[in-house]
């Protein structure tokens, strides 16, 4: 005879997940955005997928011209990939150290660009990988934005390490990772860059 769950019972199976969640307290968004930090080292521990899902979700909740949303999001975990790319891109070193790494690339198919529209994917996966990084904040883990595009041999080692077809093309590679260091945020507000037209 099957024994079903009573609430008592529940509740002694969920009240260690409901205290670990209560030792972390939501921060608010401007907290993440002024915490935000490029984080090059880090610890050698996986990343969980249900992070890697939510970092994608806000990844893809970014605005995008005409809705067009060109963006296609590249996971590596392979550690033969990820040395691979840490050898060959000149600024992508911790890539050996990272236990995972996002490209974030943009199709060129997308859509009907005209001459004036033909570079939105790059600005869509730009604003693509400001959430990602923010998300990657707001779990505890760190991340650096290594460009890629516009420069030619970095996107053809990308394009050649990943077997990308001609019309994907990428614009960065994402290390992410669990922070070996405290790495602290620089203040970089200056009123002085700020114009007023009144």
């Amino acid at each position: 005879m099957k024994k079903l769950l009573t609430p008592g019972m529940l509740l002694v199976f969920m009240l260690p997940i409901l205290q670990l969640m209560s030792q972390q307290p939501q921060k608010d968004v401007f907290t993440i955005i002024h915490q935000r930090k490029s984080v090059r080292q880090y610890l050698d521990h996986p990343v969980p997928k249900e992070k890697i899902d939510t970092m994608l979700r806000a990844a893809m909740a970014a605005p995008t011209a005409r809705n067009i949303q060109p963006w296609q999001f590249y996971v590596i975990t392979s550690r033969e990939v990820l040395n691979q790319l840490a050898e060959e891109l000149p600024y992508a070193k911790m890539l050996s150290q990272a236990p995972l790494a996002i490209v974030v690339a943009g199709d060129t198919h997308m859509g009907n660009p005209n001459e004036e529209q033909i570079f939105n994917w790059a600005l869509d996966c730009s604003a693509a990988t400001q959430n990602l990084l923010l998300a990657a904040e707001a779990l505890g883990l760190g991340a650096v934005w290594t460009g890629v595009y516009p420069y030619k041999a970095r996107v053809n080692t990308v394009s050649k390490a990943l077997n990308l077809p001609p019309h994907i093309i990428p614009l960065n590679i994402i290390p992410i990772g669990y922070p070996l260091l405290e790495d602290l945020p620089k203040d970089k507000w200056d009123p002085e860059k700020v114009k007023w037209v009144e």
